[in-house]
């Protein structure tokens, strides 16, 4: 069965974004030729979930082959009615029934890229398997946290934490199996 990771940045005082879904922070650890992992991690998915307020975000700033380069489907979570652009489906139906319908299918890996209600929604029908937190050397204060209230405790296994010259820390965990 495929798993599903989730592979996200977060201020040290647990925010993935400013007020007004502003991710600028995250230029603060940015380095030439340092990807923190991104592309080996990329390399073992080929299906992405991402909310639509992350995703229109990453497309201004970054542009659409960022998420559809043509070797994954990409599922942005919307309640609005879109039609699909290349591999990318507008999906509006039920997050746990698609995931569970994509773990159920033979693939690589499915990449979690946020946002926030996304992952909670995950978080709350226990369907992340992995997570990989990277933590911004800063302390934002206010924004939209990483994880929100009103889920169930999940425990997890340590798999590594690594370090980097930027500040930028790395935590690696999974899913503890009861």
């Amino acid at each position: 069965m495929r798993k599903i990771s989730l592979f996200i940045a977060t201020s040290l005082d647990g925010y993935i974004a400013k007020p007004n879904d502003d991710l600028s922070f995250l230029k603060l650890v940015e380095k030439e030729g340092e990807d923190y992992g991104y592309e080996q991690f990329t390399d073992t998915i080929d299906t992405l979930i991402i909310g639509r307020k992350t995703y229109d975000y990453v497309i201004k700033e970054i542009g659409s082959s960022h998420y559809d380069n043509g070797q994954r489907d990409v599922y942005v979570i919307t309640r609005t009615q879109r039609p699909s652009v290349g591999r990318t489906t507008f999906y509006i139906g039920s997050l746990t029934n698609l995931v569970k319908q994509l773990k159920s299918e033979n693939g690589k890996n499915i990449y979690c890229d946020g946002g926030a209600e996304v992952i909670n929604e995950l978080l709350k029908n226990d369907l992340i398997d992995e997570f990989i937190i990277s933590i911004i050397p800063v302390l934002l204060g206010n924004g939209t946290r990483l994880f929100k209230d009103g889920r169930p405790e999940q425990l997890l296994e340590f798999v590594t934490a690594k370090t980097f010259e930027t500040g930028l820390i790395q935590l690696h965990y999974k899913r503890k199996k009861p």
